[in-house]
């Protein structure tokens, strides 16, 4: 297993208890790209990639994202496809009960991930990398 490998899914590791705040796995200068969803967008640095991410954590509560496959592309990129479990704070929804499943794409150098794109829709990642389900 490669290093870049490990460092996904130990990424992950935290992500599914729900720990979402650590990012000593990030490059200070991380391209955080949220690519669909109702709020998408672009941010860089690990205080962008923390503002890009506080509007989604905020709607949810006990939020955790789950791996359920792990891809090498290449030398510096790994596919993770996940799904997230939690519950709407306003609503009290399951998300769960919307079958959301998506996808990360980590451009890893230095043992460090120099851009992390996330899909909510993963047929829409998988589309963008020219992948087939």
């Amino acid at each position: 297993m490669s290093e870049n490998l490990d460092l996904v899914r130990s990424v992950y590791a935290d992500w599914e208890r729900g720990d979402l705040s650590s990012a000593e796995w990030a490059d200070p200068d991380i391209e955080f790209v949220i690519a669909d969803g109702p709020s998408p967008g672009q941010w860089t640095g690990v205080s962008g990639m923390a503002q890009g991410t506080r509007d989604i954590l905020s709607a949810w509560d006990d939020l955790r994202i789950h791996a359920e496959e792990y891809r090498e592309l290449d030398d510096e990129r790994v596919l993770a496809l996940d799904h997230g479990i939690g519950r709407g704070r306003t609503s009290g929804l399951d998300i769960g009960q919307m079958r959301t499943k998506g996808a990360s794409l980590f451009h890893l150098r230095d043992g460090k991930v120099t851009r992390l794109v996330s899909y909510l829709d993963r047929d829409r990642a998988l589309a963008d990398l020219g992948l087939q389900e």
